[in-house]
């Protein structure tokens, strides 16, 4: 079992940056992979950034690919997604996610849920 905590979004404007942060409890956090998603009102869950447990091999959504980096601190339990270069379009509510296969882009492939943290990027 997981439990996940997001913190640090909020009110930016374009061209800013934020740093998001996900605390982890439960034993497993070491062993999971973990992924950060968003979502927009009237939208889909998106994909945005993944990382193996071992913190290796990055991967990326399209539309954020160079402008995001996600980490982790495994000492921590935590997992930071950077954000610079923000845009309009990013605004949404992000989520952090546990689960056991990495790479993955797909919701259905995490275990485990945040709340989720609001991020908004005024233009």
């Amino acid at each position: 079992q997981v439990q996940l905590v997001e913190s640090g979004g909020g009110l930016v404007q374009a061209g800013g940056s934020l740093r998001l942060s996900c605390a982890a409890s439960g034993r497993t956090f070491s062993s999971s992979a973990m992924g950060w998603f968003r979502q927009a009102p009237g939208n889909e869950r998106e994909f945005v950034a993944a990382i193996t447990w071992s913190g290796g091999y990055p991967y990326y959504g399209d539309s954020v690919k160079g402008r995001f980096t996600i980490s982790r601190y495994n000492a921590k339990n935590t997992v930071y997604l950077q954000m610079n270069s923000l845009k309009p379009e990013d605004t949404a509510v992000y989520y952090c996610a546990a689960g056991r296969k990495p790479y993955s882009d797909s919701v259905n492939d995490y275990d485990y849920w945040g709340q989720g943290t609001q991020v908004t990027v005024s233009s």
